[in-house]
């Protein structure tokens, strides 16, 4: 008990930098939260072989409240398309449920090492921005089917909310940049919702997790991200307006550099 205490205690903490860097950097928690908890388990005593897996189921559920958060928000203010549900509602389910159980086929290490090499393009990316030339008009249903299926397994994999993904591929599309991000906003949500389902379904019957898990997720982890991370989200927000956040950018960039080339040297 003392350690789903302590657990809970530091997860309290973990989601207040996770809420305050979301508000301020418009980043999502998983690039966060998942090496936070591959770090901080094992060292209070929380082993199990399936910890990357645990992690990353972890992360996912937490993005359920604070990507309907962020829903509601750009939903008041007209920023969802949501014409273009038809075409990718489909793909965003089957790839979100998909990936916990294509995640579960792959060993633990080799997911780290996955999510390591993924975290340092992201933070590549945000270091220097891709800016892609809008086409003209959206992509045929197929095209728009299979690109949301790729994007929602891959954030299923690993434990994000694929607004990373999905934005520039929507700017791509021609849409303006407060669309593309308020329609992320929706389809994280629902990624996150499809792939807990998933993570939960796929972790019934798996060996050596901890206790007080349900399927892969790890619940007082869980818990204490969501608190807080609810919490202090806003406050980052208004730190945005006041704060030079380019520079910042650049300097978490090249934080989560270093957490990725630690995360696969431990891998």
């Amino acid at each position: 008990m003392d350690n789903i205490l302590l657990v809970f205690s530091l997860c309290l903490l973990l989601g207040a930098v996770v809420g305050f860097f979301a508000g301020l950097l418009g980043i999502g928690g998983g690039l966060i939260i998942v090496p936070a908890l591959i770090y901080l388990l094992p060292r209070i005593g929380i082993e199990s072989s399936q910890l990357t897996h645990v992690a990353i189921a972890t992360s996912l559920a937490s993005i359920i409240m604070t990507s309907f958060s962020s829903a509601i928000a750009h939903h008041r203010h007209g920023n969802i398309p949501w014409e273009l549900f038809k075409p990718m509602l489909p793909g965003i389910v089957v790839g979100a449920l998909a990936s916990a159980f294509i995640s579960e086929q792959i060993a633990a290490n080799v997911l780290q090492q996955a999510f390591s090499i993924f975290v340092t393009v992201m933070a590549i990316q945000m270091a220097f921005p891709l800016k892609p030339k809008a086409v003209a008009k959206v992509p045929s249903f197929k095209l728009m089917f299979i690109v949301s299926m790729l994007i929602a397994v891959v954030a299923g994999l690993m434990g994000i909310g694929g607004g990373v993904l999905l934005v520039p591929f929507l700017c791509y599309c021609g849409l303006q940049m407060r669309q593309a991000v308020g329609f992320a906003s929706v389809t994280g949500f629902l990624i996150a919702i499809a792939g807990t389902a998933g993570y939960v379904i796929a972790g019934l019957n798996a060996t050596d997790l901890p206790t007080w898990t349900v399927g892969y997720i790890y619940i007082p982890a869980l818990v204490g991200i969501i608190i807080t991370s609810m919490l202090i989200a806003p406050l980052g927000v208004k730190a945005a307006s006041i704060w030079p956040t380019p520079i910042l950018k650049k300097i978490f960039a090249v934080l989560l550099m270093v957490i990725g080339l630690k995360l696969a040297l431990s891998a």
